[in-house]
This record gives C-alpha cells, structure tokens and sequence, in this order.
C-alpha cells in the first residue's frame, strides 16, 4: 500500500517540476544576462587586446563583443575597471584522480573513496586557479563529470580518459612486482589502467573506456622517469595495437592522446593516426612538419626541463629513477630550441601526481616557466583558444559540449571568463605563476589577480565587490 501511495506523490513532484505555473518564467523573461563593461579583451587567437571594450553574456553562452555601448536593461552589470577580459584557461593533462604519493601506494592502499574525494578537491582547486576546461590523461572515468555538471560538487568541464592503456612493464603497469601478466589490480578494477595484450585488448578496454565516460584514449606508448619498471626508451605497443585504438576513438568520432617520449615513438603514432602527442620531448622540426601535415597537437610539461629535476626526492633517492632523468635530460635538451625553430599547437600540461597542495604549487610554475621559455602571448594562446581546439577534437557527439567554443572570447562562445588585475600580455604573472617548485609556500586558493572566474555563465569568483 506505501509503494501505490507513493506513486501519484512521484507523478505530480515530475509534473510540477515541469509546470509553466509554478513561478518556471525563463520563456517569459528569456536566460540571465551578465553584461561586463570598461574591459580589454584577449580574446584567445590575437595579441592585440580589444581596447576598451563590453561583452554581453546571455545564458551561458557569449551573445556580444562590441567597443560600443551594448544596450541589455535586465543585464547585471559589471564595470571591469579597466581590467583583462580573458577566456578561462584549458588544462590538457591533467589526472584528477591520482592522489600519489607513489604509484605503489595507490596500488596496495587506495580505496574508491580516496580517489573520489581527491578528484573532488581537485576539480575545485583547478577551477579556482582559472581553469574552467580540464582534460584528464588517464585514470578518471566519467563519474567526476557526472557529479560536476549535477552541481554537486564544483568544478571545471572535464574531458576524462578512462583507464590508460598500456603494455605489460609499461608506463600504464602499475601493478605489484610480483603479480602475473593479466592479474586484477586496484587500478584494473576501478578503470583507472589497464595491460592490453594485442589489438583485441586494445578494442575491449578502448571501447570500455568510452561505454565508462571517456571523451578520448590515452595511450601509453613510451616509459618514463619515476616509474616502476619502464625505460624511458621504450617503444611500447606495437603500430597495429596503436591504428586499434585509432579506430575504437574513430567508431566514437574521437581521437586518441599517445605519452610519447623518443622521436620513434612519435613518428609512429602520427603514422597510426593520433592526433595529441603528449610530452613529446624529442621533438624536433622533421616531427613539426608531419605534425602540422596531419593537423596534429602537442603537449608538454615544461617542469622536465626545470634546473632543478635531479634534486626532486622521487628522482635523487632511487638510483634507478635519476639514472633515467640524466639521460633523459641530455636527450631532451632541444626541445625548446626546436619548439621555437618550427613551432607547431601546444597546449599547456601540468601532468601533476600528488596532494592538491602540491598540485597547485606545480600549475603555477608550470604557467612560469612557460612565460619563461615562450613569452606572454604564446603562454597564453597556449592556455586558451589551443586548449579549446584540442577538446573540440572529441567530436560532435562524444564531446559532451558542442554548444559553444571553449578557450575563446567570441560571439557564440561559451561564457568561460576570467577577468584578470593588469594585462597578462605585459605582466604574465597576473595569471597566477609561482617562480619556485619544491619548497614553494603553500599558495593561496585562487590567484588574488583573477578577479572574477565564470564559468558556463555561472560567477564562481567574484572579489571586485
């Protein structure tokens, strides 16, 4: 009798929920307006600033840029003072979900919950830093999305990966030393990694990433520097396992990221199809040329070439790990020269494991040594509009926002902005940057210079008040 009762209680909560009559006015009054005044728009692509401009957000999306007067009586305004109007930036690699602080503890002693809730502080963190786009390299599904567009916890747009793809002894192999090829792992079970043995391991655990919630594939194709059992060298996956995951991100009208280190390994995934190399520290000018050819991206995190990786504990206190950072090092020193010679689309990578403390100290030189090496407006092309080309590349139906652009300020735009103290264009340190790594002071939650985050036309920050 309870279970009947509750049913004409259910159909009519459904029906008011719906109802015009219940105060619901959006078709009579039309979407909140926000109108920003007195700004200087970076719109994301020019250097030049639009001077002493307006823009009118309607909704969620942007309906007018103008350097005359926008006329929107229901508008709220906001007098920006003079300040930088800026798209919100876009982080490419991220992981969200891997709490460090050593792969062999998130193996053994990691639960669902412990990643949950560091995902959680993690998306709110990156929000507040500015970024209002986060595409995550590997080990998130799509349930922190879920949760942030639900609103129930607060953060950026979020393209996930799934698990990462892998070989056994790979870059993607974190399992115990002395678990079988094939086992179950903490990191299998929850699909944050997977060991794929051949092209149909490939299709299972790429077509299970997108059935999970991933936007596009992350490929583990070269080792690294603080893991367990990879050289940095290897050339993991053969071509054939590569065009498989190609094609599974194909089926889905998406594309596949590949964590490339040595030139082979880069030529190679370009050959089968992908279309964002990450790391890419061997690049070079014949790489930029199939690169620019194929219509292809890069992204890097800059802190490989800070003065300073030696002393990182993670690498000075295993042998085995600063044998592979010195060589690393001497291998990768051209890639900034190269970078500059013939440049291609980098997107800004951070690529941080560990505490959202130490995260946020690690986004905020990484925005530094990119100023450094690159200056202010390639930095900050490199933040935006190229951020928002590489996410566009999860297509028309797997990416899970095709309203607008993202990393742009534009007419039909999404409302992602930021409105910035100064002119990052001059001062770049207005963005947020930290000119120290370890051993920096903990950092304050947002950058006192961003003054107002919005994001998908909702203000987020607002310290002009």
């Amino acid at each position: 009798m309870k279970l009947v009762n509750c049913l004409p209680a259910a159909t009519l909560s459904v029906l008011l929920y719906f109802s015009p009559q219940i105060g619901f006015t959006q078709e009579d009054e039309g979407p909140a307006q926000t109108l920003f005044t007195n700004v200087h728009v970076f719109d994301g692509v020019n250097e030049a600033r639009i001077e002493n401009a307006s823009v009118l957000v309607t909704g969620n999306l942007i309906e007018t840029v103008s350097t005359e007067a926008i006329d929107a009586p229901g508008a709220t305004v906001i007098d920006g003072g003079g300040r930088t109007l800026s798209p919100g930036f876009v982080e490419l690699h991220a992981h969200l979900m891997l709490m460090g602080p050593t792969l062999p503890s998130m193996e053994a002693n990691t639960t669902w919950e412990d990643f949950a809730i560091h995902g959680a502080r993690m998306a709110e963190m990156y929000l507040m830093q500015g970024f209002t786009t986060v595409r995550d390299a590997g080990g998130a599904n799509g349930g922190l999305r879920r949760a942030i567009e639900a609103g129930q916890i607060v953060g950026p747009r979020f393209y996930p990966s799934g698990a990462f793809i892998g070989t056994r002894g790979g870059h993607a192999d974190f399992a115990n030393f002395t678990a079988p090829p094939g086992s179950s792992t903490n990191m299998s079970r929850l699909n944050m990694a997977q060991e794929a043995s051949g092209v149909d391991d490939v299709y299972k655990f790429g077509r299970n990433n997108f059935r999970m919630g991933s936007t596009q594939l992350k490929f583990m194709q070269s080792g690294g520097v603080v893991s367990a059992f990879d050289p940095w060298q290897l050339l993991a996956g053969s071509k054939e396992e590569i065009e498989a995951a190609v094609q599974v991100a194909s089926e889905y009208g998406s594309y596949v990221m590949a964590h490339s280190y040595r030139k082979e390994a880069i030529l190679t995934a370009l050959d089968a199809g992908v279309m964002s190399i990450e790391h890419g520290f061997s690049f070079d000018c014949e790489i930029a040329e199939v690169m620019n050819e194929k219509g292809a991206y890069i992204t890097t995190n800059l802190t490989a070439f800070d003065p300073g990786l030696l002393d990182i504990p993670a690498v000075a206190n295993v042998p085995a790990s600063l044998a592979k950072a010195k060589s690393a090092s001497a291998t990768f020193a051209n890639y900034i020269p190269n970078m500059k010679e013939c440049p291609v689309k980098r997107g800004f990578q951070t690529d941080c494991v560990g505490s959202v403390e130490a995260c946020n100290i690690q986004i905020a030189y990484e925005k530094h040594l990119n100023n450094e090496f690159f200056g202010p407006y390639t930095s900050m092309v490199t933040l935006t509009s190229t951020g928002g080309e590489v996410v566009a590349l999860s297509g028309d139906f797997t990416n899970p926002f095709t309203e607008g652009k993202i990393g742009v300020i534009e007419e039909g735009a999404y409302a992602d902005i930021l409105l910035i103290d100064g002119n990052p264009l001059e001062d770049f340190s207005v963005v947020g940057t930290g000119d120290q790594w370890f051993g920096a002071d903990p950092r304050p939650d947002s950058p006192e210079t961003i003054r107002i985050i919005m994001k998908d036309g909702v203000i987020y920050k607002n310290t002009l008040d």
